[in-house]
This record gives C-alpha cells, sequence and structure tokens, in this order.
C-alpha cells in the first residue's frame, strides 16, 4: 500500500480506548505553538487555521489553544524558547522511523527519544538517514456511509484532490501540502464533516509486517514514542494487514 500512512490509520482506530486526554490537549498545544511561529493570525495563517480546527475536533478548550497562539508567536515572555527538532531512525524489523518534537530542552528530548529507539530495538540515525523514504502531503479524514462514499469522492476530485483512499467507513484524500486548506475548505462547502486535516509525511514505500510477534514489537515501540511529552508526530512506513491488526487486539 505505497504511498499510505498505516501509523495513521491505526492511531486513529485505537482512537479513545487508548486516548489520554491531556496528551492529545498536550499534542494540539505544540502544533499550534508550530504554526503559530509564522504568523499568530488564522485569518493569514492557513496552517494555524487548520491545527486550530483539528483541535477544537479533539475539543481542546479556547484558552488552551489562545494560550499555545501566544506561546508561538512570543507574547507569553515567561515560557522557554521551544524548538521544533526532527529525529530520524530505524525500528523493531527495519522500520524507518521520523520523529517530529517540539522541545524547551533539547538533551533531555535527545536522551529520551534515543532510549526508546535502543530499548525497543531499533536506533537513531543522521539527519536525512530515512527522510528521503517519505514525502510530505496533506492528508484528509472523512467518515462516510455507503451511501455518500461515492458523491465524497467526486467532490474531493473536484475540490483538487491528488489521490483518494479508503479503508472501512473512513476515506483519507491526500493533497500537495500547498493544497491542504484549499481542498479541506472546498469539501466543508459541499457540506461533508471533516474528520482531521493535516500536513504529514507519508512513506513512499511500505515494509509489511506479517509475524504477528514482530507487528506487537512495532506497535509497542510506535506508542512509546508517542507517549513522549515532547513528541508532537511519528511517521514510520510499517503496513500490518486488517486480520493482523484483529489479532493483537482480541
Amino acid at each position: 500500500m505505497s504511498g499510505h500512512s498505516k501509523w495513521h490509520s491505526i492511531k486513529h482506530k485505537k482512537g479513545e480506548a487508548d486516548a489520554k486526554r491531556g496528551k492529545i490537549f498536550t499534542r494540539h498545544a505544540n502544533l499550534i505553538t508550530i504554526a503559530a511561529q509564522k504568523g499568530g493570525d488564522p485569518a493569514s495563517n492557513a496552517t494555524l487555521r487548520l491545527a486550530i480546527d483539528n483541535a477544537k475536533i479533539e475539543n481542546v478548550p479556547n484558552a488552551n489553544i489562545e494560550r499555545a497562539i501566544k506561546r508561538g508567536t512570543g507574547e507569553l515572555k515567561e515560557e522557554n524558547v521551544l524548538e521544533n527538532i526532527i529525529y530520524e531512525g530505524r525500528g523493531p524489523s527495519g522500520i524507518a522511523v521520523i520523529v517530529e518534537s517540539l522541545t524547551n530542552n533539547k538533551n533531555r528530548t535527545f536522551t529520551n527519544i534515543r532510549t526508546i529507539f535502543n530499548k525497543k530495538g531499533g536506533g537513531i540515525g543522521g539527519s536525512g538517514s530515512v527522510a528521503w523514504m517519505f514525502q510530505r502531503r496533506g492528508v484528509i479524514r472523512v467518515k462516510i456511509s455507503d451511501s455518500k462514499k461515492e458523491d465524497i469522492e467526486l467532490s474531493a476530485i473536484d475540490a483538487g484532490a491528488e489521490d483518494i483512499k479508503g479503508e472501512g467507513d473512513v476515506i483519507e484524500i491526500y493533497t500537495a501540502p500547498t493544497m491542504l486548506h484549499e481542498v479541506n475548505e472546498n469539501l466543508k462547502k459541499h457540506g461533508i464533516n471533516i474528520e482531521s486535516a493535516e500536513l504529514l509525511l507519508i512513506p513512499r514505500e511500505s515494509v509489511k509486517i506479517e509475524n504477528k510477534e514482530e507487528a506487537r514489537k512495532v506497535l509497542d515501540f510506535m506508542d512509546a514514542l508517542e507517549e513522549d511529552e515532547d513528541v508532537t508526530n511519528v511517521s514510520s512506513n510499517f503496513d500490518v494487514s486488517e486480520e493482523l491488526m484483529e489479532q493483537l487486539t482480541d
């Protein structure tokens, strides 16, 4: 399933069963802070507008959103300076992994991330070691009913989508990074309910994991990275089948 973010889909499917509300709020606040570094006005900063929309979908309080914006623009002088740092490496079964973080202490974050890699059967690589295996794309998730699937797909194509992938009751619509906001707004105008709209790193090719124990190690590794307080997003190129996922959740 080349070009598909399997981990992105799995995270959404696990949903609230594994969700930690505090971590969800922190992640959205961090993403808003990153976006606000390029301007604190959502009307002129499409990335910030999308980050705010996604936070509201997850019921992040307005006070948290406003504070995150001020942190990004530098209005909160008491806050430590935050840096957006990306780590690359290999995980269990040789999967490629990119970890995006927002931190006020690079040494702490690097130590924590490296420890997770080492303990879970992987290792951190240098800059560019796996980045070439991914491409930045806009990804819009829409929950559907069978009766609306074709209409949504046609609306997405008309709106400027590059690719559409369906899985269960969800359609993932892929766009060029610069077209994410435009496609998202066009879909809203068609009355389509957006679950999320994000800029993500999508693998060019996937590594298929077919062994149950290997799959368990990969998911445990990914969960450990996601749980770190400084991590905002984790991307990987593994692919686990629906059948194997069902075995793991039984």
